[in-house]
């Protein structure tokens, strides 16, 4: 049996429902394309550039990079500089973002579709 945490979750927080080939269910909203997942906001994502993450690199302490089925790690000289990064499959990324916004942490998730 699992717990669910989303009664520990503000209304108002964004919240990762599921995921899949097709994409991402996310508060009620469905995306068909990778995204940026902030506790207050969806933002699109091309999968690959990391000007979007140096973008909130402010707002966050910590980004879980969901890359698909299978882990894939950025070489460090790619990496916004500044930024903790921590690289798993979208899944585990999904799954960890729910429980550290339920925490109540500074977190981000960067997803791609499986």
């Amino acid at each position: 049996m699992s717990s669910d945490i989303t009664p520990l979750i503000r209304a108002n927080q964004m919240v990762i429902q599921s995921y899949g080939t097709h994409g991402f269910k996310i508060s009620g909203t469905v995306y068909g394309h990778p995204v940026i997942v902030l506790p207050d906001r969806v933002l699109a994502w091309d999968g690959v550039s990391m000007d979007a993450l140096a973008a909130i690199k402010d707002e966050v302490d910590l980004v879980l990079m969901g890359t698909g089925a299978r882990v894939r790690i950025l070489p460090p000289a790619q990496r916004p500089a500044g930024m903790r990064l921590d690289f798993m499959d979208t899944g585990a990324a999904a799954r960890a973002y729910n429980a550290l916004l339920a925490d109540g942490r500074r977190v981000a998730a960067a997803l791609k579709s499986i």
